[in-house]
């Protein structure tokens, strides 16, 4: 697996830290930059012809997930995010500690506060703002409950920081092997 500087399918522009994790299948062009303790995992594309799209500190992208810059805004992922198999978000901002599900859909203007979750499946549409501690879900996406969901999104994101630590050693079953209920009691949480 490769790190950092190591990524082949990259553009000019794309700036890597050397703590982040890339799949040699991910493909990330523009001016991009990934903060340490990112991941980008199998066949997630990052794109950014204009403006930037930034990807924060320890957050994970996922397998398939397509990012792009919309018409008049870049694409900006907070710290301790996990963004999740199959999602496209389209010139969008999205909070520190923040889950988008799977399959979700976020557009140009949208703004997720943070500590929140965006059910799968969801569909923002343009300039939807989201408010920090929320649940949201539908087409078109609406927020549904307030919670904060910081703790659990950021242990989310710490396991999959840790699992592409492992993946870059060549190790592709840390959290079969991890202490998974003492690693959540760091963050405040039971798991059973």
């Amino acid at each position: 697996m490769l790190r950092g500087s190591e990524v082949v399918r990259t553009g000019p522009l794309v700036a890597i830290d050397d703590d982040a994790f890339v799949h040699p299948t991910a493909q990330i062009y523009g001016k991009v930059s990934l903060a340490a303790g990112a991941s980008v995992w199998p066949n997630a594309v990052i794109r950014a012809e204009t403006h930037e799209v930034v990807v924060g500190l320890r957050s994970n992208v996922q397998d398939f997930v397509m990012i792009h810059v919309g018409n008049g805004t870049g694409t900006h992922v907070g710290a301790d995010c996990s963004i999740t198999h199959h999602v496209t978000l389209h010139g969008c901002t999205i909070g520190d500690h923040v889950l988008v599900g799977i399959g979700a859909t976020i557009m140009d203007g949208c703004v997720i506060g943070e500590n929140s979750i965006v059910a799968g499946g969801s569909f923002l549409k343009e300039n939807t703002v989201i408010p920090a501690n929320s649940i949201v879900a539908g087409v078109p996406a609406v927020v549904k409950a307030s919670r904060d969901s910081g703790a659990a999104n950021r242990f989310n994101a710490w396991l999959y920081a840790e699992n592409a630590k492992a993946y870059a050693r060549g190790e592709h079953r840390f959290w079969a092997e991890a202490d998974l209920r003492a690693a959540a009691a760091r963050f405040g949480l039971t798991r059973d």
